[in-house]
């Protein structure tokens, strides 16, 4: 709690302190050093990570191919029978095939994965 306050409260004490030593030749670059640190740091923790995640995802969609196994958005797995275009037909369960869109693919996933996590809640 003591941290939250710190943060926001040293950049209203750096600009308080700035205008309280008169109006000489003074910068306003000291005054901005904490947030041109906060922006820094804003960027390298959270928009580069989200940006590199979102291309992988974009990278990961546009290379579906048929035979992948995938895990949509809505917690369904499946297979990928066709590719066509935008527009995926996947196979749920033996014979029962779907059709959707490549934006409601959430990952790929491998075979091996499945049985692990299956094997994993079994053996409790």
């Amino acid at each position: 709690m003591k941290f939250k306050n710190i943060i926001f409260t040293l950049p209203f004490l750096t600009l308080t302190g700035c205008a309280a030593q008169g109006s000489g030749n003074s910068s306003l670059l000291p005054g901005m050093i904490p947030f041109i640190l906060i922006f820094v740091l804003f960027y390298f923790l959270i928009l580069r990570p989200q940006q590199k995640q979102s291309r992988e995802l974009k990278e990961m969609k546009s290379n579906l191919k048929r035979g992948d196994n995938i895990l949509t958005s809505g917690g369904i797995y499946g297979k990928v029978v066709n590719v066509n275009e935008d527009i995926l037909s996947v196979e749920i369960a033996k014979g029962i095939n779907i059709k959707m869109t490549r934006s409601g693919v959430s990952a790929i996933v491998n075979p091996e994965d499945e049985n692990k996590g299956k094997e994993g809640k079994s053996g409790k």
